[in-house]
Parts: C-alpha cells; structure tokens; sequence
C-alpha cells in the first residue's frame, strides 16, 4: 500500500531525458497544472553505466548495465511522480460523490463538500437563470412590437431590380434606374393583380396611385 501513487487518471507525463515533469489536469473543466521540473540524475547515471559497458566490451556486461539504468530510471520517476503528487495535492479535491479529480479554483463547491458537478454553485446558478429570464422577457417584449410598418407585405418583393440588377433597397422603385421592381402588383382595395402600367384596377376600378 506505500508504493501506491494517487492521481493515476489525471495526469500526463512531459518527463525527458533531462529530468522529470508532470502535468495534472481536472477532470471536470480541463485546466491544467505543471509540476516543478525535477533533473534526472538517474538518467546521467545511466548513460555513464552503458559507457562503462562501451568500454569493457562484453556484451554481458552492456545488458547487465542497461537493465540497472531502466531500474534506476523508473525508481527515480516513481519518486519524482510522488514529489509532483505532493506538490499537486493543494490544488486537487476528489469528489466522493463521483469519484472525480476536480481543480480547487473552479469547479469544487466548499460548501458543499462536492464537486460543482454534482452539486452546482448557487449563486452561480442564480446568475445563470436571471440571465436566461433576463433574455426570455426581452423576447416577448420585442415580439409584442410591431415592426412591419412601412414594409410592403402586399406586392411582390425582389432582392435586386430586374432591369439594372442593382441591389434592392425596397420601395416601388429601384434607386439606381428608377424602374418598378415589383414584378406583380395587387390592387389595395380587392387584392386582385394589377397589369403593369394599369392606373385603375380592372377588377373593382380603384385607383392603383397610393
């Protein structure tokens, strides 16, 4: 049970040859921690061990040395792994409801003991919910105002002038030509269609001039 090391699902390994850093990570938001960069001093022991064996010449002696270095190795990365455990430990809290490994500054609940998961923030869920009412109120009040008020619903729109191709900036007429840009008119007072150019409606004689 002593040689356990905790963190074992939350952490990354960034060690080299030159020495040994972890980075931990909360499982809940992501956010990452560094550890303090430890130099390996096994990892210069090691390469002096295979040169020794360079020199001797047997083939025995180079296995023999190589597996020391691993050994040696892999004991100073396991205790380099618990200093960074230790190291890391203040800024960690496991949820015992999930089971989770959460950061302190952002996403664990002191009140509550738990991780902000499983038992979210109050006052952070107030803000949340104030906000959304917030927006659902200005929604009906924008929808309760009208604004089609001098938008033509009744004739037949176009997105450019079908006689210059310039861009339509609504109206009867286009801007640029001074040509109609409704293709199809309907007379105000029965919604029958109006013929091009007709000054009076053919259906109920109302005057097409507005």
């Amino acid at each position: 049970m002593s040689n356990m090391i905790p963190f074992t699902s939350n952490y990354e390994d960034k060690s080299n040859e030159f020495g040994y850093q972890f980075e931990f990570h909360c499982q809940r938001c992501n956010n990452g921690y560094e550890s303090t960069f430890q130099p390996s001093a096994s990892g210069i022991g090691g390469n002096l061990l295979q040169n020794a064996g360079n020199l001797l010449g047997g083939i025995f002696e180079r296995v023999n040395n190589i597996n020391v270095s691993d050994m040696m190795r892999s004991q100073a990365r396991d205790a380099a792994l618990r200093k960074a455990v230790e190291e890391m430990k203040p800024f960690f809290s496991q949820c015992p409801r999930c089971g989770v490994w959460v950061c302190k500054q952002v996403c664990w609940n002191d009140q509550t003991q738990l991780c902000a998961q499983c038992s979210p923030k109050v006052t952070q869920e107030v803000a949340a919910m104030q906000s959304q009412a917030q927006l659902q109120q200005l929604q009906e009040k924008v929808q309760k105002q009208d604004f089609t008020a001098g938008v033509d619903v009744k004739n037949t729109q176009v997105g450019q002038c079908p006689h210059c191709g310039a861009a339509s900036q609504g109206g009867k007429f286009c801007a640029s030509c001074g040509q109609p840009l409704a293709t199809k008119t309907t007379c105000s007072k029965c919604n029958a269609e109006i013929a091009a150019g007709a000054k009076f409606c053919a259906n109920c004689g109302a005057s097409t001039a507005q």
